[in-house]
Order: structure tokens, then sequence, then C-alpha cells
């Protein structure tokens, strides 16, 4: 008989739910993804199902239902936190018992009742070893310093540990408040972006700055000699603040925050701004790239400390801190290790997938497994099914089948935006060509369509390449210990200078972009779509990004693609082997 066990997170942000057979994944999905509520945190009932049904089987047939944390431990850190920071803490207190005295505190009835599982069927894991465990299980090595950042798990914030074979064993750890994951969220909010969704920005606003507030950003988040970090903690109020994450300190170490929608036109992107429009915008960006290095100084600061104290030549890396794709890039090629692995999943999403993999291998005794080569894992239509859908909705679209990528190289040489849907949809953030929005990487004015009217999004947002993998050092510097999270899109790399003027629609203006190298093994159709394109151009490399527009989650479905489809300035939608064209 085969064992089943279901990992889930939620209750925070990015809820999900994975399933492993005997030790190996057979899917993994986002709540968000069938809800289309952006990081959508209720429990992941809905991607539950989907992944039973991937199975063929029934909640009764689970062996074990695993929790990404542990609600009881977090529920003492937000008790002994209040008392601590009484009276201050009085506005946040009631806020908090109201949330905890519901749902998260009797957590066990509810996973039992909504899963449909016994209570003695149900595990809770550490919120941190089951960042550790996505990254470790995951990834191709024996031994490895594992590496947690993130906001805040139960009480840890930052945790290390060594893995080696099928045990995972704590290191040492940093502990609320002192947090860098909420440290770059509080400068995010600063910058007038939601936390949790506009981390990303900050590092996207960074590249057009100065880092003259670095003096301040190192106050802010000191590195010590132990090779730790504290934050200062009469600047920041998370701890004790129910909506602000700052104090007025913050502002006056700063200068005022960006109000949410103000137009971004630093000097190297002005447009039609004044003058005073244009110093405010930098001294934005100036922020930004400051907060970056500040939070890369203590990443690589963090990463020299694993390796001194755990003996091993890779190193693993997980939490939302980990999705920080241009901190990657530098502990690639400045870091002590030679082999570098980030969980494609990194923030709390992944977890579901650690809580599982920890049960399989920690609780239950099994050896490693074979690594994660792909993230195809999630919700996929037939064929079938998706004609029948295109036949319904009265779209015009042809069967191209087998031809679909060759097609689609085309389109693309003549410069056509396209949105391709192939298969089973992506596990994490990253779209890495089965729910993409694809175009010619060569020109600028592309990509200021795509931004415009595409994606809907800011100007000063970069664009991803994909590059086929036997041509990625031609047009890129990838460190070595970089292989690994290049084919997931997880780390940002310098564009050869000269080929920069030919990739103009991928080249941040700081000369660099952020990766994915696809492997023909892992990814047969969207290599054979490169080719495609390839043949027409003389270029393996094409933009690459999410299939989604503003606010929402990458699209899953072809309803959702031809939804998203309408309401934008694409050509041509490709959705599994069919090509619409759109109805003038």
């Amino acid at each position: 008989m085969a064992t089943y066990v279901l990992g889930i997170s939620g209750l925070y942000h990015d809820a999900a739910a994975v399933l492993l057979k005997d030790g190996c994944i057979v899917a993994a999905a986002q709540e968000e993804r069938f809800s289309r509520l952006k990081h959508d945190a209720a429990l992941p009932v809905r991607a539950a199902r989907y992944c039973l049904e991937t199975a063929g089987i029934q909640a009764a047939d689970l062996d074990w239902l695993v929790f990404y944390e542990k609600p009881l431990r977090k529920f003492e850190r937000i008790l002994s936190t209040a008392v601590a920071t009484f009276p201050r803490s009085w506005r946040s207190f009631p806020r908090q018992m109201h949330a905890w005295l519901g749902e998260r505190l009797w957590l066990r009835t509810s996973l039992t009742s909504a899963f449909g599982v016994a209570p003695d069927r149900l595990l809770f894991c550490e919120h941190h070893l089951s960042h550790a465990a996505s990254a470790f299980y995951c990834s191709p090595h024996e031994n490895a310093a594992v590496l947690c950042v993130d906001g805040v798990g139960e009480w840890a914030t930052t945790s290390l540990w060594r893995g080696s074979g099928s045990v995972l064993e704590p290191v040492s750890e940093v502990r609320w408040p002192h947090s860098i994951g909420l440290f770059y969220s509080a400068i995010t909010a600063h910058l007038g972006f939601a936390v949790n969704e506009g981390e990303y920005k900050v590092m996207g606003m960074a590249a057009y700055g100065e880092p003259r507030f670095r003096e301040e950003m190192d106050r802010l988040l000191r590195l010590d000699a132990a090779g730790g970090f504290s934050v200062d903690l009469d600047t920041f109020s998370w701890h004790w603040h129910p909506t602000q994450a700052a104090t007025a300190r913050l502002e006056a170490r700063l200068g005022a925050g960006r109000f949410p929608g103000t137009p971004f036109t630093p000097r190297l992107a002005p447009g039609s701004a004044s003058a005073s429009e244009i110093d405010a915008s930098q001294r934005h960006a100036d922020i930004a790239r400051s907060a970056q290095e500040a939070t890369e100084a203590a990443l690589l600061h963090l990463v020299q400390h694993a390796h001194r104290t755990v003996e091993a030549d890779a190193l693993c890396l997980a939490g939302g801190v980990a999705l920080n794709a241009v901190a990657n890039g530098r502990i690639a090629a400045e870091g002590p290790h030679a082999h570098l692995w980030v969980q494609p999943a990194a923030g709390d999403a992944g977890g579901a997938m650690g809580a599982a993999l920890w049960a399989w291998h920690a609780v239950l005794g099994n050896p490693r497994g074979a690594p994660l080569t792909t993230c195809a894992l999630g919700r996929e239509v037939g064929r079938a099914r998706t004609a029948e859908l295109l036949a319904d909705v009265g779209a015009r679209f042809e069967d191209l089948g087998d031809e679909a990528p060759e097609a689609a190289g085309v389109d693309l040489a003549a410069g056509k935006v396209i949105a391709w849907v192939e298969g089973r949809e992506e596990w994490g953030p990253r779209a890495l060509g089965q729910r993409s929005i694809l175009a010619d990487p060569r020109s600028a004015e592309v990509r200021e369509r795509v931004n415009r009217s595409v994606k809907f999004r800011e100007p000063f947002r970069p664009f991803a390449p994909s590059v086929r993998a036997g041509a990625a050092d031609r047009y890129f510097d990838i460190p070595a210990a970089a292989a690994a999270p290049s084919r997931f899109m997880l780390g940002t790399h310098p564009v050869r200078e000269e080929a920069q003027g030919t990739l103009a629609a991928i080249t941040h203006v700081n000369g660099t972009a952020r990766v994915q190298v696809v492997d023909a093994e892992a990814s047969p159709r969207f290599d054979q779509l490169l080719a495609g394109f390839e043949r027409e151009s003389g270029l393996p490399v094409l933009l690459n990004t999410s299939f989604n527009l503003k606010g929402e989650p990458l699209v899953s479905t072809p309803v959702d693609a031809l939804a998203a489809f309408a309401r934008s300035d694409l050509d041509t939608l490709y959705v599994n082997g069919f090509r619409v064209e759109r109805m003038r």
C-alpha cells in the first residue's frame, strides 16, 4: 500500500497544499490559483482537493496531514511580546486575541474538519523547520548548510541548519523581533508598496538609485561579530503596533515616505516630470538601493557564518527573503559555497512542501529521494477539455498540436506579444514557460508596451529573460554556484556587455537580468519554442514574464487565460497546443 502525506500552509499568506506518494511529489499548488485571490491565506481546501484528485484518492486515504508551523508556540510568542511591550501594545493585543481565539488557536479541530482526516493523523512541524526541509530535501546535496530567512515563524526569524542525508539538525537562530524580512517589508511600506507584495518592486526600484542612505540602513540593521544581526527597535514597531512597522524615527532618518501610486520618475527615467518630482523619486530610489545593499550585506554575513559553522560546500536557502533574486546573485558570485540551491517557492507556500517532506524523512524515517527538477506540479486542463472551452466561448482558434512551439516562435520573431499556457502550472511565483507572457527581447519598445498595456504595471519594472541552456554563457555572466537557481529564475546576474544592446527589453537599467536557463529535458515544449524563435531570429533568448494582470495571481486554467487575454493588449494566445486569435 502506498503512503500518502499531505502538507499544507495557510492562515498568513500564500496558502498551499503539497501531496507526496511514497515520498515523491505528486502535486503542489497554491490556493490563490483556485480562488483567484492573490496571496490567498485561507486554509488551502481547494488546492488540497486538486492534489487528491491528481492522485486519484480521497481524504480517507491520507496517512498523514502536516501543518507547516506550530500555532501554540506562535501564540506563546504573541502573548509574551504583548506583555513585554505593554503599554505600547494595548492596541495590537485585542486585535491579535480576536484572530487567535477563533480559528487559529483551535486549528487542530479546523484542520480535521476541513480536510477530513482523523486527529491522530495530524502533525505540526515548526515553521523554520518546514522551510529548511523544503530547501534541503528538494536539493541534490547529501550534505549542506541550510539557511532560512523570513519575517518570523514561531520565534525564529533566521535559522541555520546542518543537513546530512535525511537528518536536519538545528545549529543557530536569530529570534523575534529582530528580522531581516520585516526590515525589508518596513522599507517596502515606506516606499508606498504593499507588504508581502511589493518587495520585488523595491528590488526593481533599487537599480535606479545610489546607496546614499547606506549609513542610516547600517544603523537600522546591525551585524554582529558572532554572525548574527539586530534591528533598531526604537525605529521599528512591528512587535507592538497593530498596523505600522515603523515609528516616526524612520521618516526622521530617511525623509517622508512615498505615497502609494505616486509616479516614479528618477534621473535615469525622468519622462516629463518636474525637477521636484525627479528629486523626490530619486530619493526613493536611493532609499531602495540602500536597503537592498544592506540586506545583501546581512545575507552575505549570514552565509559566511554558515560556511564557518557547517562544513559543507553546498548552501540551501528558503524563507521569503530567499526570493530576493539580486541577493541570491551576489551570494552565488561572492559567497564561499561552491553550490547554491534555493527552494522555488521559498515563502510560506514552500512550507507546505517542507512540512510533508519533514514528515516523510524525519518522522517516518525514510531515505532521501530524487531532487526537485521541475516546477510543473500544478493544475492541468487536458486538450480535449480545452477545445470544448474554446468552442463554448466562440473563440477563433486552430489546433496546431505539436507544431505550436514552432508557430509561436514565428509569431514572436514577427514582433507579436503572446501568452503561452502549456501543461501543468508552475509551483512558486515565477513563470517558467507553463504560464508565461513572451516577447522578442531585442526591443525596448516591446518592454514598454508589455508594462503599459499588457501587464498594466509600473514602467520601471524589469523583465526576465529565458535562454536555452547551451547558449546562456554567451549572453549572461552566471556564476557556477548559481547553476541550479538559474533553472528556476531565482538569481539576478549581469548581462554581458556585448549583449546588452541586443537584449534591450530584458536588460535592467543596471545591466542585469533575472535569468531562467531552460533545460530541454525538464521543459521540452518551452525549449522547442525557444528553438523556433532562434531559427527565425538567430537569438535563443526570449522576454518571459508571468501570465497575469496587475493584482491577480498567475492564470491557472484556459478560462483564466481567456479572461486575461480579453482584457489585455496581447496579440495571440497559445493554450495547450491551440492558437487563439484576438476577435477584432
